[in-house]
């Protein structure tokens, strides 16, 4: 079987997917060790009988319903291939807002930031190849996610300090002037955790009490601790949470508070500045 028809057959293998024809291409790339022009430029290429039986393995799981990113081990963002795994959320392109926000509103001088929840390290890790000047704290709850934050760190060699623990506690005594977080925000109850990649990913990074505003609320309340006068503080969330998470930065003393729409034109990420503590509390008088 040549590539080209190996191609289509994966194709149709996969429909009723959402992307069967890009999952069967991810899939013949990791497969064969070769980049995408490869399946363009060499069509009449005929995979080893290995080749052919590993990708029928991937096809199997993948039509079971685990993601592309699980079974490749990979995933891009921001133009950084990343390793992912089960211990972590996969980076969603979307996500990529929040790291265009952050570059828009960071200033000129050298800045230091705070990547809460991150994972993967994806955020902390778009924004350092941004801005190699920048100390950027990564901080990751789960052990597990936490070592593979650091193995992408060393891998693409944009040193990150990735520190395990819960949220602020490994932060005591410092101050940013910018706090970034995709934190959990969906409700225990939501029927959507029960269909497409989201089932093979951790509940903990996915789920948050309160109707999934607990973790928001926290890190709205507790990061005026943490940031400088000036500094800014960018939350993802649900896309029917942005009205609430306004009200939420208003009634904690945040100026310049906006939601930003992701790239489907839905509330995704909301921000505000820390004018400082004196400030804040003439605001609230």
């Amino acid at each position: 079987m040549t590539l080209a028809e190996l191609r289509q057959r994966l194709r149709e293998q996969l429909a009723g997917g959402e992307s069967p024809a890009l999952d069967a291409d991810v899939l013949l790339c990791h497969v064969l060790g070769k980049p995408q022009s490869f399946l363009l430029a060499w069509p009449e290429y005929r995979p080893t009988p290995a080749e052919q039986e590993q990708l029928a393995a991937l096809v199997a799981r993948r039509r079971r319903g685990e993601p592309v990113a699980h079974l490749t081990g990979r995933r891009e963002f921001w133009s950084l291939e990343l390793e992912v795994s089960s211990a972590t959320l996969i980076p969603r392109p979307d996500t990529e807002l929040m790291v265009e926000a952050a570059l828009a509103r960071l200033p000129a001088r050298p800045a230091t930031l705070a990547d809460l929840g991150t994972g993967t390290g994806a955020i902390a890790l778009a924004l350092k190849s941004e801005r190699p000047a920048d100390r950027v704290l990564a901080v990751e709850f789960s052990p597990q996610a936490a070592a593979l934050a650091r193995r992408n760190s060393a891998r693409l060699v944009l040193a990150i300090e990735v520190r395990q623990g819960s949220w602020f506690e490994p932060l005591a005594g410092l101050y940013f002037d910018m706090i970034l977080s995709n934190p959990p925000y969906i409700d225990a109850a939501d029927p959507h955790l029960q269909s497409g990649d989201v089932r093979f990913e951790p509940a903990s990074a996915l789920v948050a009490e309160q109707a999934g505003l607990a973790d928001l609320h926290h890190i709205v309340e507790m990061a005026r601790a943490y940031l400088n006068a000036g500094g800014w503080l960018l939350l993802e969330h649900g896309w029917q949470q942005g009205s609430q998470m306004r009200e939420y930065f208003d009634a904690m003393g945040y100026c310049l508070v906006q939601t930003l729409r992701d790239y489907g034109g839905q509330e995704r990420l909301t921000l505000g500045q820390w004018p400082g503590r004196q400030d804040a509390e003439n605001q609230g008088q």
